[in-house]
């Protein structure tokens, strides 16, 4: 157990504790995106396949016991395994089949809505690389999100992502899904205002591009979850040593 200020972090014990995330997931994921007077089957529970394979994190307020962040992480043994992650559904990601090494997939990363305290972000950073230390992974790696699927609001951050954060070419991803928007072609003629981009960026991308991470050249549409997504990797030898001691002392 870890804690950061009011917070502390924990992985799930048991099957009330997954349904805690399940149902903060769906809040954050499917809540927003349904019309008024919608049905909702899903019993108000973002869930598949991958949670039985997956590792589930958890942040709560201590006095309270209030889940106020969750995230699930999938050990890999080395890119072999890569086609069991949920990011292979979306993207092709062959060019990772012969990493040589341990990955770790980061899935379904969100906060409460109702809680904005950077402390939580913080312990969330400081529990992974807590974890990634620890197993000697070499690869972070997830599908990072923007809300809703309309490109068009999100052009400036797209820009940067293609002008300064593309993937190595021995890594980039390869397109899969049906539906995708090709920044990286779509915008080549743009220069991105960086303080409109910045601003546009989902949190926990901008913490990924602070330690060294790359994106994929496109970004899945992706209607069931209402987001646009991008394949993120994060090599941990390239994260500057002053980077990673902040994380390790964040907590």
């Amino acid at each position: 157990m870890m804690h950061q200020g009011r917070y502390i972090t924990r992985f799930a014990e048991s099957e009330a504790d997954l349904h805690a995330a399940q149902h903060l997931r769906w809040l954050c994921f499917l809540a927003r995106s349904r019309q008024a007077g919608e049905a909702d089957e899903s019993g108000e529970l973002d869930h598949d396949a991958h949670d039985a394979i997956c590792r589930h994190v958890l942040i709560e307020e201590a006095s309270s016991g209030a889940l106020v962040c969750c995230y699930r992480i999938l050990p890999l043994s080395g890119g072999a395994e890569i086609a069991r992650s949920y990011s292979a559904q979306y993207y092709n990601l062959s060019s990772l089949a012969h990493y040589d090494g341990k990955l770790v997939e980061l899935g379904r990363f969100c906060i409460h809505p109702d809680w904005r305290d950077p402390d939580i972000l913080r312990l969330a950073w400081a529990r992974l690389t807590d974890y990634v230390e620890t197993e000697g992974v070499g690869l972070l790696f997830g599908c990072s999100s923007f809300v809703g699927t309309e490109p068009d609001s999100y052009a400036d951050a797209f820009a940067m992502l293609r002008e300064r954060h593309l993937a190595p070419k021995r890594w980039l991803p390869r397109v899969k899904a049906p539906q995708v928007f090709r920044f990286a072609r779509a915008l080549r003629l743009r220069r991105p205002d960086p303080r409109k981009a910045m601003a546009a960026m989902p949190p926990l991308l901008r913490s990924y591009l602070a330690m060294g991470g790359w994106v994929s050249d496109h970004a899945v549409v992706d209607r069931q979850l209402n987001t646009l997504h991008v394949f993120t990797g994060l090599e941990i030898s390239a994260i500057p040593p002053a980077r990673r001691r902040l994380l390790r002392g964040g907590a």
